[in-house]
């Protein structure tokens, strides 16, 4: 097949959005970009370009994040392709009139790109990064196949991949002037702005990047020597910190001689449920604090410039019990990256700007990312505040509300570091490649850390004995979506807890076409995308196909997830299908049949699970929270020696109908609460007729879902 060519590019074009919902405002710069052609250094020139001028280490980075705050999401998408693609930058203002400011500071970065070489030191450790990042993405076969078809599409031949790092190698300064000045020019520019508004007001389109260059002459650049400084600086800096504690903290070590990579996970005794009344979302701020701003020795801008050429970095999670500061670096890197991050756990700077950016970016997460964007997460999380209530350390958002974090204090969270983040109950997890030098010195440094007290388990148990009840978050959305679910008295290492989760499985496996609910509700009726069920807490699962490691808890709860739904009148079909289900469950059980296909399945499935070396530790590290063996180990024993009747068992036991929370996250709230309290009949509508369905279509429409009560409430207002 011949396919056409595009027409050379006529910009600049201008166009904007004007978006239905409330939503942050947004400014993207698109140029016309070149075509994945591994003789060619269009592409990898490109991608070296966004990694300098444009990635977290970047000045650009550091003027609009991180010092004055005009963006707080910013990022290059650069991606390859067989046919010519745009290349473009993206920005999430924090204010609409930031819109010129942003626009200018781009321009400004890609004219002068465009005139001046960049330092050679500086191309290298950007060759460096890309180097690292390739080498990093493969610990797992998984991943090795999806990068080797990721190149194999273009020539079919797997060498394609050393040609292209071959072009990588070749670029110099020069390469990157020419071919700035071949895609970032006026005639390639499509912008576009975003916002819940008609126009984006006191925007002006009209800037010529052209403009800009003219009138300069290409000039050389001084040698950089900061980078040279901040090397010698890292490698002479060690914590001046005495030892406080003995042996408070536990070490889970997973040695590999073979791997390249080292993975280091600090595991503190501390999350969200921590987080005192009126300051919810301290702990996530804190533990921010220490992974995404600078220490007392080393600034965010040094941590970023040193991170960059090794293609690593240092994150956290936050959950209820649970707080995870950890990264993974290449083998070659790790003194370097070890004392950043020693710096940053032990001598943290507490710096009022690093605040200020963490915090702006805690609450445009909670309103732009969660409420404004993400009704599945939103959903879900709601659910949980319901089963729980506000007065359990489980029954707030683990990032907080936002009313919260605007009233939390640098002083709130220095005094949450010292008297939390401490070395009783801390897991240090370390696998792959590592030293017993890296070792002894990853332990010296835990016994700096504060000896603390232990946390005691203090969470109520919960159970709900007040019927069905249904709570709508009303907002402009373009779906329906659905949650339901209820308190389960089993964890991880507990007798059942197997047996309930292939029940799970069978029922509702994430991302899975053979789950049952997906079964019924999307592939024999085609309603939606998604119906799963979970018995862990399970976040962020539209970005992912399998759960994140490291949310240990207590209490779990059993719950059902299904979206997106057309109409009002289609949400409470597919939630009646999946009561109906879920009821026959109960009743009937498993077949012989079902459970041992389930079981099959499982018991490959759970490699999968701890592909990675990451993953191997995060679980890991789980199975030591909860005292149990390797989590394959423990998982494939366990399901060898069911059966179908232990399992049905387990069902009847632990799963039930009567008692339930549901939230709905929809449009017409008024509406939807009056066909729920009233059960009013639901019949679904096909776009071709299924008389294969129809008996028990008009059965399930019927079904009375017997709500006790119904509570609406407007989006702007959770989470506050």
């Amino acid at each position: 097949t011949v396919i056409p060519e595009e027409a050379p590019p006529s910009g600049p074009l201008y166009e904007h959005i004007a978006w239905e919902n409330p939503t942050q405002p947004w400014l993207v710069m698109g140029f016309r970009g070149p075509r994945f052609d591994p003789t060619r250094k269009d592409m990898p020139t490109m991608d070296i370009f966004s990694s300098i001028y444009l990635s977290q280490s970047s000045s650009l980075y550091q003027k609009l994040v991180v010092e004055e705050r005009l963006v707080d999401s910013f990022f290059p998408s650069f991606p390859d392709r067989k046919d010519p693609n745009l290349l473009i930058i993206g920005a999430r203002l924090t204010d609409a009139a930031n819109a010129s400011a942003v626009r200018d500071a781009i321009s400004e970065t890609l004219a002068n790109a465009r005139v001046t070489p960049i330092d050679a030191a500086k191309l290298e450790q950007a060759k460096s990064r890309l180097r690292y990042q390739f080498a990093g993405g493969l610990d797992n076969s998984e991943a090795i196949g999806d990068l080797l078809a990721s190149y194999m599409q273009f020539e079919n031949d797997p060498e394609v991949i050393n040609r292209v790092y071959q072009q990588y190698a070749a670029v110099t300064p020069q390469d990157v002037i020419k071919y700035a000045n071949t895609y970032f020019t006026d005639k390639g520019l499509v912008l576009t702005t975003l916002a819940n508004t008609d126009e984006m007001s006191g925007f002006d389109p009209d800037s010529s990047i052209d403009a800009r260059v003219a009138g300069r002459s290409v000039r050389a650049t001084d040698s950089d020597s900061a980078q040279n400084d901040l090397a010698d600086r890292i490698a002479s800096w060690t914590p001046d910190l005495p030892a406080v504690n003995a042996a408070d903290a536990s070490f889970i070590l997973l040695p590999s001689r073979s791997s390249p990579l080292i993975d280091l996970s600090f595991v503190f005794n501390v999350g969200a449920a921590n987080d005192p009344a009126g300051k919810k979302g301290l702990a996530m701020l804190t533990a921010s604090m220490l992974t995404d701003a600078g220490s007392k020795v080393f600034s965010y801008e040094d941590i970023n410039n040193a991170m960059y050429p090794i293609a690593s970095g240092f994150g956290s999670r936050v959950d209820k019990e649970m707080t995870t500061l950890g990264g993974s670096v290449h083998s070659d890197n790790v003194d370097t990256w070890y004392t950043l991050v020693r710096s940053m756990l032990l001598t943290p700077a507490f710096s009022e700007a690093d605040f200020n950016r963490i915090k702006t970016r805690a609450i445009n997460g909670i309103r732009t990312d969660l409420v404004g964007n993400n009704d599945e997460e939103l959903g879900k999380e709601i659910l949980y505040q319901r089963i729980f209530g506000k007065d359990h350390g489980y029954g707030s958002y683990n990032g907080g509300n936002s009313d919260d974090l605007e009233s939390i204090t640098l002083d709130d969270v220095r005094a949450f570091y010292h008297k939390h983040f401490s070395a009783t109950g801390l897991r240090v997890g370390v696998s792959g490649g590592f030293s017993q030098d890296f070792l002894r010195t990853v332990k010296a440094d835990v016994a700096r850390l504060p000896r603390g007290s232990a946390r005691e388990p203090a969470f109520a148990k919960v159970e709900l004995s007040g019927g069905r009840n249904g709570f709508i978050i009303e907002k402009d959305t373009q779906a329906v979506a659905v949650s339901f679910g209820f308190p389960i008295d089993l964890v991880r290492g507990d007798d059942d807890w197997v047996a309930l989760w292939l029940v799970r499985s069978w029922l509702g496996e994430h991302r899975s076409f053979n789950s049952h609910l997906f079964g019924r509700i999307r592939e024999d009726r085609g309603m939606n995308y998604g119906d799963y069920a979970y018995i862990e807490y399970f976040p962020r699962g539209m970005f992912q196909f399998h759960p994140d490691a490291n949310l240990a808890r207590e209490q779990q709860i059993f719950q059902v997830w299904v979206r997106p739904l057309r109409t009002n009148t289609d949400a409470h079909f597919a939630t009646r299908v999946a009561m109906y289900e879920l009821q026959k469950l109960i009743d009937d059980g498993l077949t012989e049949e079902q459970f041992s296909a389930s079981r099959n399945f499982l018991q490959k499935f759970v490699s999968l699970l701890v592909k990675s070396q990451s993953r191997q530790l995060g679980y890991a590290i789980d199975s030591d929270y909860y005292d149990i063996d390797t989590f394959t180990k423990y998982v494939r024993e366990e399901l060898a020696s069911l059966t179908v009747e232990e399992v049905n068992r387990v069902i009847r036991e632990h799963l039930q109908t009567e008692n339930m929370e549901f939230v709905f996250v929809a449009k017409d709230a008024s509406n939807l609460r009056e066909v729920l309290m009233n059960d009013v009949e639901s019949p679904i509508e096909y776009n071709s007729p299924k008389p294969e369905l129809a008996d028990e279509d008009s059965v399930i429409s019927k079904l009375p879902l017997r709500f006790r009560n119904v509570e609406i409430v407007s989006g702007e207002e959770v989470f506050k």
